[in-house]
């Protein structure tokens, strides 16, 4: 025998070690986990205090922002959406007078209207009247928000020329005003009304800015979830965590801006506590970029929604470098490609390709890890199903909150608990009939219920705790941790509304 051939047999059986090792057994299943949200991608709500000390930070990228002449009583807006000229329309709000924020600094923002298009001087700053139809912003789509003294609603807008927006007539918007006074009769001055927000990772970054940031991020990083979670995971019935992260992780330590180095570290983190408190874990690609769903927690800018066919290959990128990296980590049981995709504004067939190309994938580097399919919410519960039967190994997450609809806005305690015993494991029994494990990817134990008891909470978890108990690959609560109470795991645990014992 020659030293080859022994090495040939070492090599492969080091490939069957390690992939034994990886192996995910039937008693591994169904999972219970907590999902780590707001440590490594940020979500505000979660956390509010983390916003505190940022400067203007009412105004944030994606804030929605109207502005209200003071002396004509009408509003600013883009004349039919996008694609001409500024002007003035009603007296009422709607989406042609609201504009979102593209944040620079503290004071100079860019403004995109519902089309898309950014407002700027026309002949692409030679001109002074404003029109949207730029697509991307330049220097002369960038403008200063201007507060009066005391009145943070009272604003000018300074233009890249150095003049202040006025207005002349309700087809004349140009930016050649003096700003001389701060009366109701000088065309310059508008009133700003702040209406949505975004309060996620771009918002964060961006808003502390470049010098703030990484210190920011890195504290909150090595103190929101740390080893000592994990242990206290372990001791309380939870088997499992899922593990939100954006897509510039594959970019760390020198993400794209204004994202900040640090999370990929910090996932490394997680599967060494993971393995030594024997937890499993799903790493879950929640944050794609150009956004699948326009929520804060998709690290979006301004909340449209734009992912599509053209972002397909480098969203598998992603999931490339991340099944790579982590596919030999005993401790990994699944993948998920993409959360939350929004329907109908992600084309289904656009999403099955993505499915189909990323879980190959993840087959390059494992055949043991499963890999999640997220339904497309607001989508058919059962469109993936016929797919999904093309793949082995292969799990469809549903999210079930008895929130977010408005006919749990009068629902009793006992119409919640009815609701999850009839309707919501009716869900999971039709799917689960039909052939592809389920995964409750999201659930939480608040509702909409005013004034419920303790008791009445107790009720309502162990119902979900039942109903979500039989999906065939398990659920994970939203979230571990978190500022409102019911939504934090570890609190319900630790004052008596949740066992897992």
């Amino acid at each position: 025998m020659t030293m080859a051939y022994y090495s040939a047999i070492l090599s492969s059986s080091c490939l069957f070690w390690i992939l034994s090792f990886s192996l995910v057994s039937p008693q591994d299943l169904p999972l219970k986990a907590a999902s780590l949200g707001n440590w490594l991608l940020i979500e505000g709500w979660m956390k509010p205090s983390l916003f505190d000390g940022i400067p203007n930070k009412d105004l944030l990228d994606g804030t929605h922002v109207q502005f209200m002449s003071i002396e004509q009583k009408k509003y600013l807006c883009a004349d039919n959406g996008g694609g001409k000229s500024l002007i003035l329309c009603g007296s009422s709000e709607s989406n042609w007078e609201t504009f979102r924020l593209w944040r620079i600094n503290e004071t100079f923002f860019s403004l995109r209207v519902s089309n898309k298009q950014f407002v700027g001087l026309e002949n692409e700053g030679e001109g002074d009247k404003l029109v949207a139809v730029s697509t991307s912003p330049k220097s002369s789509e960038i403008f200063q928000i201007v507060r009066e003294e005391g009145n943070n609603y009272q604003v000018r807008l300074q233009a890249s020329n150095g003049q202040f927006v006025q207005v002349k007539s309700d087809t004349e918007i140009t930016a050649d005003g003096n700003g001389s006074s701060w009366d109701d009769n000088d065309p310059s001055v508008f009133n700003m009304t702040i209406g949505s927000s975004l309060q996620g990772e771009y918002q964060l970054t961006n808003g502390y800015g470049p010098d703030k940031a990484p210190q920011v991020m890195k504290d909150h990083r090595n103190t929101y979830i740390t080893e000592e979670d994990f242990n206290f995971m372990s001791q309380n019935g939870i088997n499992a965590v899922r593990i939100p992260v954006g897509w510039w992780i594959m970019y760390d330590p020198n993400p794209p801006k204004p994202f900040i180095g640090g999370s990929l570290e910090a996932l490394d983190n997680a599967f060494k506590w993971s393995e030594k408190y024997k937890l499993k874990v799903i790493v879950d690609l929640h944050a794609l970029r150009v956004s699948q769903n326009g929520y804060a927690h998709s690290a979006t800018r301004d909340g449209f929604q734009e992912w599509g066919s053209s972002n397909i290959q480098e969203t598998v990128d992603v999931i490339d470098f991340l099944a790579k990296r982590y596919a030999t980590q005993p401790s990994l049981v699944a993948i998920e490609l993409m959360n939350e995709p929004l329907s109908p504004g992600i084309n289904l067939d656009d999403l099955k390709k993505f499915y189909k190309d990323g879980y190959d994938a993840v087959r390059k580097y494992t055949k043991d890890a499963y890999v999640i399919f997220s339904n497309r919410l607001g989508g058919d519960l059962k469109e993936l199903i016929s797919f999904s039967s093309n793949f082995g190994r292969v799990v469809i997450d549903f999210h079930m909150y008895n929130l977010f609809w408005e006919g749990f806005n009068s629902m009793t305690v006992q119409q919640n608990i009815d609701f999850i015993y009839n309707n919501r494991a009716s869900a999971i029994k039709s799917v689960s009939d039909q052939g592809p494990l389920v995964f409750i990817g999201e659930w939480t134990c608040e509702w909409k219920v005013k004034n419920a008891s303790k008791e009445d909470y107790q009720r309502f978890a162990n119902a979900e705790l039942d109903v979500f108990g039989r999906a065939s690959f398990g659920w994970a609560y939203w979230a571990y941790k978190c500022d409102s109470n019911h939504w934090s795991l570890k609190w319900m645990i630790e004052n008596g509304f949740i066992s897992l014992s």
